[in-house]
């Protein structure tokens, strides 16, 4: 049965690296099923998506054997098994949309992951997520005093044995401790098309501004907020006749495409994080 695989390389760009790599798979009785390739000409920087198929080596023989090329050519790289589903953890507080679509998508099989809890500072979406075979857990959080909530969030995302974490509208900053632990996995939709009106009430923002343009940003978490690499970003055209409600209802579908198609890319490792920025092979 054959082994499928992601293999994923960002590195100083320089002559032969794509001949390298292929003939190496070739040689190893791979086949190149997908290939992503980009050079940044600004930072010398070169970042590489390959899907490969291989009826011969397995994922332990690939790295033993590919490790001489990746220190000739200084790569920073990692090979997944494309045939594993992710475990996702899944974070929300009382607004349901964004979590409503991503479960539709996963119970409808868009989204190629095991979700094995659902998490919220409130009660309101139970029913939603039990309806759908999930754990959820209520965690609340007291203003006064955040610390022993985000341990107990923690805690259940380290027994969910989870890689990846959604933010899919919850609405609490989480703390840099976390952020580290699982920096470049945590992915945040915020309801504005970052940098612009960062914090709460984007959308209120917008309108006070008359802008023309709302949109939403889906994002990895960083212990900056609403700073962190962008994924993905989408827009949707206003006018003066709209309210700020007008602004939210419509800003809605597209937080919840947006937040969509950025945990498919993450899924699917098209996403690769250089600094600040993202190269997205989407």
């Amino acid at each position: 049965m054959p082994h499928n695989y992601r293999l994923i390389v960002s590195c100083p760009d320089r002559v032969g690296i794509v001949s390298r790599v292929s003939g190496f798979i070739a040689a190893q009785g791979g086949s190149i099923i997908e290939a992503n390739q980009h050079s940044d000409l600004d930072n010398g920087r070169f970042f590489m998506r390959y899907d490969i198929q291989s009826e011969a080596l397995g994922a332990a023989a690939f790295r033993a054997e590919f490790e001489s090329i990746a220190r000739e050519f200084a790569m920073d790289w990692r090979l997944s098994d494309a045939s594993r589903r992710q475990r996702v953890v899944l974070m929300v507080s009382r607004e349901s949309h964004c979590l409503v679509d991503l479960l539709y998508r996963w119970s409808a099989g868009e989204l190629d992951c095991d979700i094995p809890c659902v998490i919220s500072n409130h009660d309101d979406l139970r029913a939603l997520v039990e309806w759908h075979g999930i754990t959820f857990h209520r965690v609340s959080v007291d203003p006064a005093d955040k610390a022993p909530a985000f341990a107990e969030v923690e805690r259940l995302i380290a027994a969910a044995d989870a890689d990846s974490v959604v933010l899919a509208r919850y609405m609490q900053i989480l703390p840099p401790a976390l952020c580290e632990r699982y920096a470049g996995r945590i992915i945040n939709i915020h309801h504005s098309f970052l940098p612009s009106f960062a914090g709460a009430k984007p959308y209120h923002q917008a309108f006070e501004r008359g802008v023309k343009l709302i949109g939403a940003t889906c994002h990895y978490v960083t212990q900056e907020l609403d700073a962190g690499p962008i994924i993905e970003q989408d827009i949707q055209r206003v006018s003066h006749c709209h309210t700020p409600q007008d602004l939210v209802r419509l800003g809605r579908d597209v937080e919840k495409a947006v937040l969509a198609r950025g945990l498919r890319w993450h899924l699917q490792d098209r996403v690769l994080i250089h600094g600040n920025k993202t190269v997205v092979f989407s």
